[in-house]
């Protein structure tokens, strides 16, 4: 399966706009990676247990989206946005990534 950011593909033709296709993943980051994430922010470090925790929730966002579109027929996805989003409050936070294409047949 193609996936791309782009609206077209070098080399290939698309024959046929299968539709708008989508995959979403929320993963809580629990209160202990969160108050060592605050203590290497404090420090100018990089937290590695968020970039770990949002390298999952992308990965899983755009399986689901290949998946809708392999269920649709599609051979392609073109057009992929990815967004990022932080819920909650109050000791607890989630981690929240949407991915969302167009679904496409390809020569």
């Amino acid at each position: 399966m193609l996936i791309t950011t782009t609206n077209t593909l070098d080399g290939r033709q698309i024959t046929s706009y299968l539709g708008l296709v989508s995959g979403e993943a929320i993963l809580g980051a629990n209160i202990f990676k969160d108050f060592f994430a605050g203590i290497r922010d404090i420090v100018g470090g990089r937290s590695a247990a968020y970039e770990k925790e949002l390298r999952k929730a992308k990965d899983i966002a755009i399986q689901e989206m290949t998946e809708m579109a392999q269920s649709m027929g599609a051979n392609a996805v073109i057009g992929v946005d990815l967004d990022y989003e932080t819920i909650g409050g109050n000791g607890t936070s989630m981690l929240m990534v949407s991915a969302s294409g167009t679904a496409v047949v390809t020569q």
